[in-house]
């Protein structure tokens, strides 16, 4: 075992730098997302869906340097992605709509105008939907209308869609 050590002594401390930056990083992003959650008043289980997609990429990232680290070749490695990325593409090809879907969720993270409780008006091209936000998760927007059902949304196409935040003053209006 002390053999080990000894032989192995510089990738063990890169090792240990590297994952303590990583610890560091990733405790400085869920902060700043926290911080900045807080002063958009967002909802706290899309804080942490999107602190989860933060820390999984840090993490993917931390494997990559990881394996430079411990003398991976790089050959090794473009064999690897490649295989990877293949199945990759061909399995988010045929979800592609799931993914643009979770992608626009972390968009509107970011920034998107409105926040649950707030009406909108959605123009569609075939049909006007007015409703109250209920939730907005990762591939969908709940909206409430005004008798009572739900509507489900796709992120992405409420991205692509004009989007109008009726005052409440208007609210009286439209009845």
């Amino acid at each position: 075992m002390q053999h080990f050590f000894e032989t192995n002594q510089n990738e063990i401390i890169n090792s240990l730098i590297i994952f303590s930056i990583f610890f560091v990083l990733q405790s400085i992003v869920r902060y700043v997302i926290r911080r900045m959650a807080n002063s958009k008043r967002k909802n706290k289980g899309r804080v942490k869906l999107i602190g989860r997609y933060v820390i999984v990429t840090f993490f993917l990232i931390f494997l990559l340097i990881e394996a430079f680290v411990l003398g991976v070749k790089i050959q090794d490695l473009v064999v690897l992605f490649s295989s990877v990325f293949a199945i990759l593409g061909i399995t988010l090809f045929a979800n592609w709509s799931i993914l643009s879907n979770v992608t626009s969720g972390i968009v509107m993270f970011f920034s998107f105008p409105y926040k649950i409780g707030d009406k909108i008006k959605i123009h569609d091209k075939d049909l006007e939907i007015i409703a109250i936000i209920e939730d907005i998760r990762s591939f969908q927007i709940h909206l409430r209308k005004n008798n009572g059902n739900l509507v489900t949304y796709p992120n992405s196409l409420l991205l692509q869609k004009a989007v109008t935040l009726i005052e409440k003053d208007a609210i009286d209006d439209l009845h």
